[in-house]
């Protein structure tokens, strides 16, 4: 009998330990958010959101203040439409701008708030049109190349000596 006893307390704490690796692993990966604070919902546009994800960090002074509810496209402008829920203990004036930013060099992208100087604050479905798309890296290694070849081309063959 009291070994059947030991070996229940046994399986209990090893489900509590797995139970417990789980939400760590989920949370970490920003699968889960536990966030039972309401907030505020509104709408960015951007040209081009890189690999920015649903879940994603909104951040400001490198505190977040949000997250990237979803991502849709519009077909009228040709834009991705953001919608983020900001906490509602931050407020934010009407004229802040958005960017898209990476946590290290290959990290995972967040979105970024500058704050404005406009006197009246963000609400429930504002739209946000003052952004800053993401920066594709490969692009730039494209651009840095034909910029090094334009440099090569324009040497007119003097043979690499200046």
């Amino acid at each position: 009998m009291q070994q059947s006893k030991n070996d229940v307390w046994v399986g209990l704490f090893v489900l509590l330990g797995a139970a417990a690796l789980v939400f760590l692993a989920l949370q970490s990966a920003n699968l889960l958010s536990l966030n039972w604070k309401s907030g505020y919902n509104v709408t960015a546009r951007f040209d081009n959101i890189g690999g920015l994800k649903p879940k994603a960090a909104v951040r400001s002074a490198g505190v977040v203040v949000g997250r990237v509810q979803s991502i849709g496209f519009n077909d009228e402008t040709f834009q991705a439409n953001v919608h983020l829920e900001l906490d509602k203990q931050y407020k934010f004036p009407k004229d802040s701008s958005l960017k898209i930013l990476t946590s290290g060099l290959l990290g995972d992208q967040y979105i970024g708030i500058e704050a404005g100087a406009d006197e009246a604050n963000l609400a429930e479905g504002d739209t946000i049109t003052s952004t800053q798309s993401a920066v594709v890296l490969e692009n730039l290694i494209g651009q840095f190349l034909y910029n090094k070849a334009e440099e090569g081309g324009s040497t007119g063959g003097s043979g690499g000596k200046k």
